[in-house]
């Protein structure tokens, strides 16, 4: 799945999609505005600990009591 089949699967539901900065441009999800998707203004593919953390606990201030699913990408290496 990535963020199109995520968007996708959330047409029509009270759903939010968040992403990282890496994940679409900005000229995109300026075009997606209104849509239920929320960029990160940086980057979440390195997959560093930390700023997962940080991203999560972003994501659970905004939507408290929510399950997240969160999807990579299989690194290359």
């Amino acid at each position: 799945m990535g963020l199109k089949d995520a968007m996708r699967e959330a047409a029509g539901s009270s759903t939010a999609v968040w992403c990282g900065a890496d994940a679409v441009t900005e000229q995109d999800f300026a075009a997606m505005m209104g849509k239920g998707l929320t960029r990160f203004a940086y980057p979440l593919g390195a997959r560093d600990p930390l700023v997962l953390e940080g991203a999560l606990d972003t994501i659970g201030q905004h939507h408290a009591d929510e399950v997240v699913w969160v999807e990579a990408a299989i690194s290359a290496g």
